[in-house]
C-alpha cells in the first residue's frame, strides 16, 4: 500500500467506528468483525480475505496510542485529499495526491512529501527486504608446523539456510504465507519519537514481511532450518593461538537474496617439543659445553622444517645468552619471515672423573684469585 493510500483510507469507516471511540469500543468492535471475517470462517471467499486483511490494518494503526496520534495528524493535514492550509478563510487547498506524493517535481527528483511520509508511516507497500544471513563461529586446531607455514583444512559445519521442505516459505506443502498486516510486507515498521521515526523489526512477523497460518512441518514455519556441510578452508601462514579469522561471506545463507554472513574460526595452536614462538619469530634453547661457553667457536642450531644453520658464539658467553637466526622465524603477512632466537644454556655436568677432573682442579687453582662474587659483596656493603 502507498504512502497516498494510507493517509487517504479512513481507518475508522474500516472498523466501524467514530473517531473519538475508546481503545476498549475499537478492540471489541474488531474482535466482532476478525471473527466473521477470519478467512477459516470463509474459505475461498476472496472479498472476506480482502475485508480481513483490511480491518487488521486498521486495527494494527487505532489500537497503538502513538501510530493513532500520527494517524490523526495526517489525516487532518493531507485528509480527504486535500491540504488543510489553515489560509485566509480556513480554507483547504486542493492537491493531486499522485503528484504530491510521486515526488516528479521540478526535474523529476525524488524528496517530495512522500517521502517524510513514507519515512514516518512505514506503509510504502514494500516487498520484505533481503536478510543478511548471520555469522558463524567455529575453532580449529592446528599443529605448530601448520600454524607457522599456513594450512588447509576441512571444517564441517552446521548453520541455518532455507528449509528445503518448504523452500524456505515456512508455510507447509500447498499452502502459501500471507503479507503481514502490521508491516505491509516490508519486515519493518516505524515508531514516532517526536519529529523523528526510527524504523526497526517488526514484532508481529519477526521482519519476514509474511506471516505463515499453516505452519511446514519441518521448520515449523520459520523458514529456516539446520545445514550441515563441510568446506575446505585456508588457514594463513603465521597465524597465533587463539586469534580469531573471519572469512567474508562463508558464513549462512541469506533469506531473500541476503548476503551470506561471515565465518570466524578461533584456532588453537599445539606446542612444539623443541620450538616456541614470540610474535613472528621462533625461538629455541640449545645447549653447549662450559669450554664452548668460556672459549667460544661456532655452534650448530636446528631450523623448523629447514637446513640447520651455524653461529657463532662469542668468548665468555653468559648462561642465558641470546643470538639471532635472521629470516628462519614464522611466516609474516607480507610474505616475509621473522628470526629465530636461540638462547644458550650452559650444560654444567654432574658426574667429572680422570683428566677432565684434573684439568678442573688445576683450573680451579688457576683461577682461584677471580671472586666472581666480590662486586656482589662490596655492593650489599654499600647498600
Amino acid at each position: 500500500m502507498s504512502t497516498k493510500d494510507y493517509v487517504e483510507k479512513d481507518y475508522y469507516k474500516v472498523l466501524g467506528v467514530p473517531k473519538d471511540a475508546t481503545a476498549a469500543e475499537i478492540k471489541k468492535t474488531y474482535r466482532k468483525l476478525a471473527r466473521e471475517f477470519h478467512p477459516d470462517a470463509n474459505k475461498g471467499d476472496a472479498k472476506a480475505e480482502e475485508r480481513f486483511k483490511d480491518i487488521s490494518e486498521a486495527y494494527d494503526v487505532l489500537s497503538d496510542e502513538k501510530r493513532r496520534k500520527e494517524y490523526d495528524e495526517a489525516r487532518s493535514l493531507f485528509g480527504n485529499g486535500g491540504f488543510r492550509a489553515g489560509g485566509p478563510g480556513g480554507g483547504t487547498y486542493n492537491f493531486d495526491f499522485g503528484d504530491l506524493f510521486s515526488g516528479s517535481g521540478a526535474g523529476g527528483g525524488g524528496g517530495g512529501i512522500g517521502d517524510v511520509f513514507g519515512g514516518l508511516f512505514n506503509r510504502g507497500g514494500r516487498q520484505a527486504q533481503p536478510r543478511r544471513g548471520a555469522d558463524v563461529e567455529t575453532e580449529v586446531t592446528l599443529s605448530f608446523v601448520e600454524a607457522v607455514d599456513g594450512a588447509t583444512v576441512p571444517l564441517r559445519m552446521t548453520s541455518q539456510a532455507p528449509c528445503r521442505t518448504c523452500a524456505g516459505t515456512g508455510a507447509k506443502s500447498g499452502t502459501t504465507p500471507r503479507v503481514c498486516p502490521t508491516c505491509v510486507g516490508a519486515g519493518t515498521v516505524s515508531r514516532g519519537q517526536g519529529a523523528f521515526a526510527l524504523s526497526e523489526p517488526c514484532r508481529d512477523c519477526k521482519g519476514r514481511g509474511m506471516l505463515v497460518d499453516d505452519p511446514c512441518t519441518v521448520c515449523h514455519g520459520s523458514g529456516r532450518a539446520s545445514s550441515a556441510r563441510t568446506m575446505q578452508v585456508r588457514i594463513p601462514a603465521g597465524v597465533q593461538d587463539s586469534q580469531r579469522i573471519r572469512l567474508k561471506g562463508k558464513g549462512a545463507q541469506g533469506e531473500r537474496g541476503g548476503q551470506p554472513g561471515d565465518l570466524y574460526v578461533t584456532v588453537h595452536v599445539d606446542d612444539h617439543p623443541v620450538f616456541g614462538r614470540k610474535a613472528d619469530n621462533l625461538t629455541v634453547t640449545v645447549p653447549v659445553t662450559f669450554p664452548e661457553a668460556a672459549l667460544g667457536g661456532t655452534i650448530e642450531v636446528p631450523t623448523l622444517n629447514g637446513p640447520t644453520v651455524k653461529l657463532k658464539l662469542p668468548a665468555g658467553s653468559a648462561n642465558g645468552l641470546t643470538l639471532r637466526a635472521r629470516g628462519k622465524g614464522a611466516t609474516r603477512k607480507d610474505g616475509t619471515r621473522g628470526d629465530l632466537l636461540v638462547t644458550v644454556e650452559v650444560v654444567v655436568p654432574k658426574h667429572v672423573t680422570g683428566d677432565a677432573l684434573s684439568a678442573l682442579e688445576q683450573y680451579r687453582e688457576a683461577t682461584a684469585s677471580d671472586d666472581p662474587r666480590a662486586a656482589l659483596f662490596k655492593a650489599a656493603e654499600g647498600a
